[in-house]
C-alpha cells in the first residue's frame, strides 16, 4: 500500500504522515493539534502572521470579497479593486511611494519576477550584457528556479541539475569582496539581490555599514539594488520594511507573507519610480504575469490585514517585543544557557552552542513551535503576543535547555 498522497516541503519524504502534528485551529499566538495540545507559535507560521491567527477582521473581509467576486484574472483589459487598493496601500507605506507594484501569490514568484526586472531593464536601457546578479552567503529567496540559483544557502541550492546562469555569491559579513567584484565585473553585474535581515540562512544581521556598501557600489558601476522583504515586511524590523530599519533604500524589493499574515497567499514587487518609467516607455506589451497576479480575494484579505497592522500599532510594538525578547536572552545567557544571541524588532535567534535539533523536540514538546538552524533556535513570533505569553516562552526554553544540553542535562 502506498503512503501519504501529499509531499511535505522541506521534509523526509519517507516520514509517514501518522507522524506529523496535524494543527487543526488556532486563535491569537495559540495553535492546537488534533489530539487537543496547545502551542505558542513563536515563528508565527513561518515568519509570517504578523496580526495572529483568527482575526476577525480580516476573515470577514475575505468572505465578504468571497460574496462579492471571488476570483478574476488582471490580464488587460481586466482589473478589480482589491488589486488596485491593495498596490497603492504598500507603495504609499514603502521607500517609493510613488512607484508601482506587480503582484503575485508566493515569495518565490516575487523573487522570480524581481530577477527578470533586473534583467529586462539593463536590456531597455541598451545595456543586454549585464546579465549578473550577485547573491550573498545565507541568503533565501524561495525555491523557484530563479530564486534557487541566487539562494545563499548551498543545501538548498544543490541537487537539482543546471540553475541560472550568471550568478555570483559574496560574503555576507564583509563588503569588500563585493567591491572586488564590483571592480572586476562591474559593467556586467545587473543586481544585487539581499535580504535585510537573512531569515531561514539563521537571523543574520548585516554589519554595520555593509548595506550602505552595496548602495554605493550599485550607484556607481549602474547596477540594482534589491532587497528581499519577504520575511523582514510589514513591521517586523520595527519599520514597515527592512530597508527603512536600515536606512538604505533598494531600487525594487519583493514582499509577500506579512503582507496578509498568510490568511491567503499574496506577493509582489515594488519597483521606484525611474524604474516603473522606464518600464513604461517600453511600447511593447509586457509578457510576465501570474494567472493569480491581483487575486481579489487575497488582496482584499492584504487590504484588511494591513489596515489591522496600522491600527493596532502592530509596526511600533515589533520594537517593544524585541525589548522584551532580548531581555529573556540576557537572562538566559548570563545563566550560562546560551553562547548568544541575536535579532532585531521581532525576529531573534538563540544560539545554543551546540546543534540545535534536540532542544528544539523538547521545546515543543513543551508547547512552543520555534526552527532550529544549525546552533541556534529561530523567532518570530505574532507581533499581538503578548508579555504573558513571551515569559512563558523563556520558561519552557529554558526547562527544555536544561533538559537537552550537553553541559546541563
Amino acid at each position: 500500500m502506498s503512503g501519504s498522497a501529499l509531499i511535505h516541503p522541506f521534509s523526509v519524504l519517507a516520514q509517514h504522515e501518522n507522524e506529523y502534528i496535524k494543527i487543526v485551529s488556532g486563535e491569537g499566538v495559540i495553535l492546537r493539534d488534533d489530539a487537543g495540545n496547545e502551542y505558542i507559535d513563536a515563528l508565527a507560521s513561518l515568519w509570517l502572521c504578523q496580526i495572529g491567527h483568527g482575526n476577525r477582521t480580516v476573515i470577514d473581509a475575505i468572505n465578504a470579497q468571497l460574496e462579492q467576486l471571488q476570483t478574476y484574472n488582471t490580464f488587460a483589459p481586466f482589473s478589480n479593486g482589491p488589486a488596485v487598493e491593495v498596490s497603492e496601500m504598500v507603495r504609499a507605506r514603502s521607500q517609493h511611494p510613488d512607484g508601482r507594484v506587480f503582484l503575485g501569490c508566493s515569495g518565490s514568484e516575487a523573487v522570480d519576477t524581481v530577477l527578470k526586472f533586473a534583467r529586462r531593464i539593463h536590456q531597455l536601457r541598451g545595456d543586454a550584457d549585464r546579465q549578473i546578479i550577485v547573491r550573498r552567503t545565507g541568503g533565501y529567496h524561495g525555491v523557484n528556479v530563479g530564486g534557487t540559483s541566487v539562494q545563499g544557502i548551498e543545501p538548498i541550492r544543490s541537487g537539482w541539475g543546471d540553475l541560472l546562469p550568471h550568478v555570483v555569491e559574496i560574503p555576507n559579513d564583509d563588503v569588500e569582496p563585493a567591491a572586488q567584484l564590483f571592480a572586476e565585473h562591474g559593467d556586467r553585474i545587473a543586481a544585487v539581490i539581499s535580504e535585510p535581515i537573512q531569515g531561514a540562512g539563521g537571523v543574520i544581521l548585516p554589519p554595520d555599514g555593509y548595506f550602505e556598501g552595496l548602495r554605493r557600489l550599485c550607484d556607481e558601476h549602474g547596477a540594482l539594488l534589491i532587497f528581499d522583504e519577504v520575511i523582514c515586511g510589514f513591521g517586523r524590523t520595527g519599520s514597515w520594511f527592512g530597508g527603512q530599519t536600515f536606512g538604505v533604500t533598494p531600487d525594487m524589493f519583493t514582499f509577500a507573507k506579512g503582507v496578509t499574515s498568510g490568511y491567503i497567499p499574496l506577493s509582489g514587487v515594488v519597483v521606484s519610480r525611474e524604474i516603473a518609467e522606464l518600464l513604461e516607455s517600453d511600447p511593447e506589451k509586457f509578457m510576465h504575469g501570474y494567472t493569480y497576479s491581483g487575486h481579489p480575494t487575497a488582496c482584499a484579505a492584504g487590504v484588511a490585514n494591513i489596515g489591522v497592522i496600522e491600527s493596532e500599532g502592530l509596526v511600533e510594538r515589533a520594537s517593544y517585543i524585541g525589548t522584551k525578547m532580548e531581555e529573556g536572552f540576557q537572562a538566559l545567557q548570563g545563566d550560562g544557557m546560551l553562547a548568544g544571541y541575536r535579532g532585531l524588532g521581532a525576529i531573534w535567534a538563540a544560539d545554543l552552542g551546540y546543534d540545535a535539533a534536540e532542544t528544539r523536540e523538547a521545546f515543543l514538546k513543551r508547547g512552543v513551535i520555534s526552527r532550529p538552524v544549525a546552533n541556534a533556535l529561530m523567532f518570530c513570533p505574532p507581533l499581538i503576543i503578548s508579555d504573558a505569553e513571551i515569559g512563558q516562552i523563556f520558561d519552557r526554553l529554558e526547562d527544555a535547555i536544561r533538559a537537552t544540553s550537553p553541559v546541563t542535562a
